[in-house]
């Protein structure tokens, strides 16, 4: 491929030392322009970021040095910056923002983004940003809020170009030249027939390469396919991923053209999925983020908490009818431990690939009997090879060769079940419409806690008595 060539050659910029982090030592030069109320010095740290690095930099101050940072900076601040905001410091700052700052941010942004902006805000801050549009941007933004949250019509946007499907490439060059009103980023051009429906779109890429007599229509790419207006968005991300799609057009009940998505839009809800699924496994909110204050972190994780002390009360409940046992053999409480650990880690596994062979559906009725046989053999040759471990260490550290017999042969036995749990529960729960990141986990410990405990005591029970 040539290129044109120039008068004198620039050199690439320097990599950051960080890659694509901030540069060190950028947000202490920010506090310091903040503290000394130099608003000359924080526009030209900030004039060179992307508003995803300042959306960043808002997220590693607290609340006193982002409003102050607000209140020296704020005509600086546009509607890129707060739509990379995370949702609940979006809502802080616009609540601090000046109501003309406030507007003028709002009007730079596409329909889509706007949507995304305010849908969780509370009804006076909606009302202040849908204030801010012109009538027809508004009519667009409240049309797409009537649609369901986390639908296709909530993804969308409205603005598109759209030609019909006889057109020519010379036609098309020539209306979107004389329209200064496109979008400002797009990758198709829509076609549709003379009832609206689409019928096919072409990339900029063939358009720009092609005759102008070339009929659009003979250029139609085999991607194009449709998206329904009240799909879920976690199926329209699905799609994009699947079928390498770069923009889809979004249709009514009608097959009517009524919007477009873009992949950066489903790309967004593929990262929010994956993020929900691994705070959730781990018990946390789905909207919690380390610029919460700390009660909102309290009331956020207390519940599951809560749930966990309940199941590990349940595995005590199991340990107490041993407690005889216990008080003769006190290397079982020793023991117990690695038991129920093991077990809690092998589970975590099979439940991890299971959550997310879930969520990007690659766990099917079709292989779903050859997976839990993987897992069960899995489980099985681990916790062989794990229990003629603890059984050496169990005769070396104890000196009773029996006792060896009894953890290798609990660790066996929870190393199985915990295998089989991790991929049969999140299975189960999914099958009843419960989200298998969201309750999975507590399960599937409470589970391996006590098939451990009692295949360990239980086993030492009949043994060694």
């Amino acid at each position: 491929m040539t290129e044109p060539e120039t008068e004198t050659t620039q050199a690439a910029p320097e990599k950051p030392e960080d890659g694509y982090f901030l540069e060190r030592g950028l947000v202490a030069r920010v506090l310091e322009a903040i503290d000394a109320t130099d608003a000359l010095a924080l526009d030209a740290l900030l004039e060179p970021l992307h508003p995803a690095d300042i959306a960043d930099l808002l997220e590693q101050i607290c609340v006193p040095e982002r409003r102050a940072f607000l209140s020296l900076w704020s005509t600086g601040l546009d509607g890129e910056v707060l739509s990379e905001l995370e949702e609940s410091l979006r809502e802080e700052v616009i609540e601090y923002l000046p109501s003309h700052v406030l507007m003028g941010a709002v009007r730079e942004l596409e329909s889509d983004d706007v949507v995304d902006l305010i849908e969780d805000l509370e009804d006076d801050q909606q009302e202040l940003i849908l204030d801010a549009l012109d009538d027809a941007d508004r009519a667009i933004v409240e049309d797409a809020l009537s649609y369901p949250e986390f639908s296709a019509g909530r993804l969308m946007q409205r603005e598109m170009v759209v030609a019909p499907a006889d057109w020519t490439v010379g036609q098309a060059i020539d209306f979107m030249r004389s329209h200064d009103d496109l979008p400002e980023q797009f990758y198709h051009v829509m076609l549709v027939d003379v009832a609206y429906h689409p019928v096919g779109y072409v990339t900029l890429g063939r358009l720009l390469g092609a005759k102008r007599a070339q009929p659009l229509k003979e250029m139609v790419e085999d991607s194009f396919r449709t998206i329904p207006v009240m799909q879920p968005e976690a199926d329209v991300a699905y799609a994009f991923n699947q079928y390498h799609l770069i923009s889809a057009p979004v249709v009514d009940e009608d097959d009517r053209l009524v919007g477009v998505i873009t992949i950066d839009d489903a790309m967004a809800v593929l990262d929010e999925e994956a993020e929900e699924d691994i705070l959730r496994l781990a018990g946390v909110n789905a909207d919690e983020s380390i610029s919460d204050r700390t009660l909102e972190t309290v009331k956020q994780r207390f519940p599951w908490l809560a749930v966990n002390l309940v199941t590990a009360i349940l595995a005590s409940v199991v340990i107490s009818q041993f407690e005889e046992i216990l008080s003769q053999i006190v290397a079982l409480a020793v023991l117990m431990p690695i038991v129920a650990s093991m077990g809690g880690n092998a589970g975590t596994q099979s439940l991890t690939v299971a959550v997310r062979a879930i969520a990007t559906r690659d766990l099917t009725g079709s292989n779903l009997l050859r997976v839990v046989r993987r897992e069960a053999v899995a489980g099985l040759i681990n916790g062989l090879v794990f229990a003629v471990v603890m059984g050496v260490i169990g005769v070396i550290w104890f000196g009773t060769p029996v006792l060896g017999v009894v953890i290798a042969a609990a660790m066996v036995v929870n190393m199985v079940v915990a295998a089989l749990a991790g991929i049969l529960i999140p299975i189960g729960l999914d099958k009843v419409g419960v989200d298998p990141a969201l309750a999975s986990g507590a399960f599937v410990t409470t589970v391996t806690d006590v098939v451990g405990f009692f295949a360990f005591l239980g086993l030492a029970a009949a043994i060694l008595v």
